[in-house]
């Protein structure tokens, strides 16, 4: 994947395996950036659907993007606690203008206490017979969303205490310095 630089403002797309566009956020900050992961972070965030519709993120946020994983995490900072949207998806890469990825329906919704859902298996089903998802797709998803459990029950990488909130501070840091 190509890396974009770290301050940069960048867009994020979703596709789906059949190649159209699911959904657009309008701007990301990237914190971080590698060969391996890439770290970013928005708040009040335009969002576009693939209908076209609009909405606003209402809470700050962290994303989390592998180059070599098949998911990636998104942590909402809200007053309660931190939760996490987890995509199992492609890995992301960069074009320049916007990091994508292709988005594999099923995700896992973690709450503050730890405790998760997984979502979206019946959208997964259909999908893997609408679009024709190979079977090694498939094996890559089901051994990706294992090890993706496994870092959530270990508290690793985004999951780690105090991760999602030290990215916010550096992201609110350096947005408050741009406006000096």
């Amino acid at each position: 994947m190509g890396i974009p630089e770290i301050g940069q403002t960048v867009e994020i797309h979703s596709y789906k395996h059949n190649t159209k566009i699911h959904r657009i956020w309008n701007e990301m900050m990237v914190l971080e950036a590698s060969e391996e992961v890439i770290i970013g972070s928005n708040h009040k965030t335009l969002v576009m659907e693939a209908d076209g519709r609009t909405w606003y993120t209402r809470e700050p946020a962290v994303w989390y993007f592998y180059g070599k994983y098949w998911f990636n995490v998104l942590c909402m900072l809200r007053k309660d606690g931190i939760y996490y949207y987890c995509n199992l998806s492609s890995p992301c890469i960069y074009d320049e203008k916007a990091l994508k990825y292709i988005d594999y329906d099923l995700d896992i919704k973690i709450f503050p206490d730890m405790s998760y859902k997984i979502l979206d298996e019946d959208e997964y089903k259909k999908h893997v017979r609408e679009m024709r998802y190979s079977s090694e797709v498939q094996d890559i998803i089901k051994s990706q969303l294992d090890v993706l459990l496994e870092m959530i029950s270990k508290r690793k990488g985004p999951f780690s205490p105090g991760f999602a909130e030290h990215w916010y501070y550096v992201y609110k840091s350096r947005k408050d310095n741009r406006h000096l």
